[in-house]
């Protein structure tokens, strides 16, 4: 006859192997999820542009970003991570990429939102390359699952200018 600790592995080994199955079903199953996420960022105002002491560019914004996520989540997404960033070009950089506010969504019922707000980190340049220029204000998506594969999406939004003086 087996003992104990035979029976015990065995009925373990079978438990965990029923376990990967179940999460490798669950990864596979968001493959087949195919979101179309939406979003708009507006500039409201630039409510400070000034020049550093130490030479760089420094810009406060007021922005409008309404989004609906809704469709990123499934039975399987823990959360949804989320930022805004301000992206342009300087000679020195061919991509420059500045984080102006970011949030975790924790539910399919907060994944649809608007919200007013000023940036919430600095929009810093190394230098004094803002004035005028072109910049575009991209809102990145990350989909946290509870078991598999994290992705990320972005959505692009262009034709934003910064002022050709400072404020």
């Amino acid at each position: 006859m087996h003992t104990f600790l035979y029976r015990a592995n065995a009925v373990l080994t079978l438990s965990i192997t029923i376990l990967a199955v179940i999460c490798a079903m669950a990864s596979v199953s968001d493959i087949f999820n195919s979101p179309s996420a939406s979003a708009s960022i507006q500039v409201l105002n630039v409510n400070r542009f000034q020049k550093l002491s130490n030479g760089d560019d420094e810009v406060s914004l007021t922005l409008n970003i309404t989004a609906d996520l809704q469709s990123l989540f499934t039975w399987n997404t823990k959360q949804v991570f989320v930022f805004v960033a301000a992206e342009y070009e300087t000679p020195k950089n061919s991509f420059n990429q500045v984080s102006l506010w970011d949030g975790i969504i924790p539910s399919h019922e907060h994944a649809k939102f608007w919200i007013r707000t000023t940036n919430k980190y600095r929009f810093t340049d190394q230098g004094s390359n803002l004035r005028g220029k072109e910049f575009n204000l991209t809102m990145h998506w990350h989909v946290m699952p509870k078991t598999g594969k994290m992705f990320a999406d972005k959505m692009v939004i262009t034709g934003y200018v910064l002022p050709k003086e400072y404020r």
